[in-house]
């Protein structure tokens, strides 16, 4: 079973550098240039149902996959983006001058210190691991599926799948890249075949 683990198409907030979370931010124009040549790029990698996170910019990404290859659009709520809590809307740096303390906990121990009002890496890989579990479930393991989600919550899943490897948790998702990973429903056990692929994209 092969999982093609998705991020969405650019929106107005990542060009600036701002913190998206659960805010439901929809697609930019060229975020939705980045879905069509997205979906042509998975004309190679053919899948028979699609997972999506609800928030709108997964959403958009999946129904452009979805329309090219004809397969069902399944919302997932557990494969939305981490939950910043406050953070949100705001920058990097602007998170680092206004909670300097609970940026410099969180980026120690992610796993257990949440941003004020959000998730723990933890709390997240435990609902991906549900979505994961009811996704195996209902393919029986063994149909090629696509994952669509956001930067944060598939380098987190990776990491689970990859259990902890230190050079896939500091992996960056691109914008409309693609993620393979190979499920043995015999071993139970993931290899990542490929990471952050985007050569299906055309330069702008």
């Amino acid at each position: 079973m092969k999982i093609y683990l998705i991020r969405h198409g650019q929106t107005d907030w990542n060009i600036q550098g701002r913190i998206q979370g659960s805010h439901d931010i929809p697609l930019n124009e060229a975020g939705r240039r980045q879905a069509e040549q997205l979906a042509k790029g998975m004309d190679s990698r053919l899948v028979t149902r699609i997972f999506s996170s609800t928030l709108a910019r997964a959403m958009e990404t999946a129904q452009r996959i979805g329309s090219r290859q004809k397969v069902e659009i399944c919302p997932m709520p557990q494969l939305i983006e981490v939950e910043f809590g406050k953070w949100e809307g705001m920058t990097w740096e602007e998170i680092m001058e206004a909670y300097p303390n609970e940026y410099r906990m969180w980026a120690l121990n992610p796993d257990e210190v949440a941003p004020p009002g959000g998730e723990t890496q933890e709390q997240v890989i435990k609902r991906c691991a549900e979505a994961l579990k009811e996704i195996i479930r209902i393919t029986g393991g063994r149909e090629d599926i696509a994952m669509v989600s956001h930067g944060a919550t598939i380098a987190y899943l990776v990491s689970y799948m990859m259990h902890n490897d230190p050079e896939v948790e500091s992996m960056i998702v691109e914008n409309a890249s693609i993620t393979t990973v190979n499920y043995s429903p015999l071993t139970e056990d993931y290899m990542l075949l490929e990471m952050n692929d985007t050569s299906h994209m055309l330069e702008e």
